[in-house]
């Protein structure tokens, strides 16, 4: 019983991801997302209350996972290239989190699980600061506008890709081209920190490592 209810959970869930970055919140129905699940709605209903609820749960998953993908074990300050290159590995692998994150600014809804979201990335902006004052990264630029800098470096291209597209004469899945996107990435990044060749963080008690920054 319990593994039916994951299973079908699990579905509703995949399902309602597709729908939701397909159509936003308001562009899609719960009969929608239960059709595509092949489950009756009023499991979504019972497992997770109303469309709005499932929303903000798959959101949620979304992140999470981005974050246990490309900082499983931590990054310290000066792997922000490789860092910046991993999230865009993981974009390019789930381009449906792109448009989750759009329609969820676009919806006039407060942001998905705030609280949490904010406690986390302060936590992020506050050891970038720690960094920069300690001289393992540039200070010229504030710590939260270089946090922002760089997910957004390795998202955007994922976000418009018909504007990426237009700009670089390049369709993604053209030979090469994801690479020479992603090198470009990481050296932005890296630029953007104006990481010093000689700087290293001696421990994760003098430096906090960054787990993740989405």
């Amino acid at each position: 019983m319990t593994r039916n209810v994951q299973e079908t959970q699990h579905r509703l869930r995949a399902a309602a991801s597709a729908e939701f970055a397909e159509h936003g919140v308001d562009g899609t129905t719960v009969t929608r997302i239960a059709s595509r699940a092949g489950v009756n709605k009023e499991r979504l209903y019972a497992y997770f209350g109303d469309k709005d609820a499932l929303f903000d749960e798959v959101l949620t998953d979304a992140l999470e996972e981005l974050s246990r993908a490309v900082a499983p074990d931590g990054l310290q300050f000066d792997d922000l290239g490789e860092f910046a290159g991993r999230t865009f590995d993981y974009y390019g692998q789930h381009p449906e989190l792109a448009r989750l994150l759009q329609w969820e600014g676009l919806r006039g809804a407060p942001p998905v699980n705030a609280a949490a979201r904010v406690a986390h990335y302060g936590r992020k902006v506050a050891a970038a600061a720690q960094a920069q004052q300690d001289g393992v990264i540039d200070d010229r630029i504030d710590a939260g506008h270089l946090m922002f800098m760089i997910i957004g470096l390795a998202a955007w291209w994922f976000s418009v890709p018909q504007l990426a597209t237009m700009l670089t004469g390049a369709e993604a899945d053209a030979p090469g081209e994801q690479a020479k996107r992603r090198a470009f990435v990481v050296e932005a990044a890296q630029r953007l920190a104006g990481i010093r060749p000689d700087a290293s963080v001696s421990s994760r008690s003098d430096h906090e490592a960054v787990e993740s920054f989405v």
